[in-house]
């Protein structure tokens, strides 16, 4: 299988993903100063594909070059018709996430979003299970703590904040670990590494609030809906890493980790160990929908023939 499909968009039209290059003296390069997002195309048959809520990742990063103080450049509805464009032009065989990234393109000496013109780009690679999503996930607690959003925002999906992603990851998978999880400056549970996260305890959904420093996640969303439409209760609130060890139930959401379940926090196992009766059923629901089986959800996505 290929590594990535073979057309990008770049510089304002479609090219070969092979000329689409930066310089070394880009200013995203050097500074990080560019944000992105992430968005999932699922194979329904050979010819036909379910673009997931790509009209709210788009959104979602208009607001977060808002808060960048960046231009995003075209309404979320034309950023969708240039993804469902770039999409038909590669062909995809199989399932395919969608890369855009707006970055600070020119060549200035400096850190700064202000007077630096930006380019937006989008990319699509080949993608299964980011994690495994059948075995339960064995995840640690890093040592690292969630940047505040005072330091960087953490509601904006920005480059140069990964660097505090790639730091938990690289610790727990050092560690032999399958992801991690964040505390953030108060030391209450954030988030994972590239994931939001909940709980069950007592047969109550329970994740994170905004404030906790984490990304307004779009699957996280998602969750919420569904446990509604399950009738399942839930809410948000702060969680102290010690309630983790003694829930019932925890997983992991997002666009690229989907819906994974986790057996064990720090060498604790969760429950049984197995997966638990909420998350499977939260689960299943959320792979049905975003193939478009449940008309209830058809508005989260937008299936293409190709």
């Amino acid at each position: 299988m290929k590594d990535a499909f073979d057309f990008a968009y770049f510089e304002g039209k479609i090219i070969p993903l092979k000329d689409a290059n930066v310089n070394i003296r880009t200013h995203a390069l050097q500074y990080g100063t560019g944000c992105f997002e992430g968005i999932r195309a699922y194979q329904i048959d050979e010819k036909k594909f379910s673009v997931v809520k790509c009209k709210e990742h788009y959104e979602r990063m208009e607001k977060s070059a808002k808060i960048l103080g960046m231009k995003f450049p075209f309404s979320p509805e034309k950023a969708t018709e240039i993804t469902i464009e770039l999409l038909k032009k590669n062909k995809p065989d199989s399932g395919v996430y969608i890369r855009p990234i707006l970055y600070k393109s020119s060549y200035d000496l400096g850190p700064r979003f202000c007077d630096i013109p930006e380019e937006l780009s989008i990319y699509m690679i080949p993608l299964g299970d980011y994690l495994d999503t059948q075995k339960g996930l064995k995840v640690k607690v890093s040592s690292w703590r969630r940047i505040s959003d005072n330091s960087i925002p953490t509601r904006a999906k920005v480059t140069g904040s990964y660097v505090n992603s790639a730091l938990a990851k690289t610790e727990a998978l050092s560690g032999g670990y399958d992801e991690a999880i964040f505390l953030n400056e108060d030391g209450k549970v954030a988030e994972g590494s590239t994931e939001n996260i909940f709980m069950v305890k007592n047969g109550e959904l329970i994740t994170t609030p905004e404030t906790a420093n984490i990304l307004e996640g779009i699957t996280r969303n998602c969750m919420l809906e569904i446990a509604k439409d399950l009738k399942i209760p839930y809410k948000t609130r702060e969680i102290s890493r010690t309630e983790l060890y003694a829930s019932n139930e925890v997983f992991f959401c997002g666009t690229g980790v989907q819906v994974a379940w986790i057996s064990e926090i720090d060498g604790r196992k969760i429950s049984n160990g197995k997966i638990g009766k909420v998350s499977k059923k939260i689960q299943e629901r959320y792979f049905d929908a975003v193939m478009g089986n449940i008309d209830k959800y058809k508005s989260w996505v937008k299936k293409v023939q190709i």
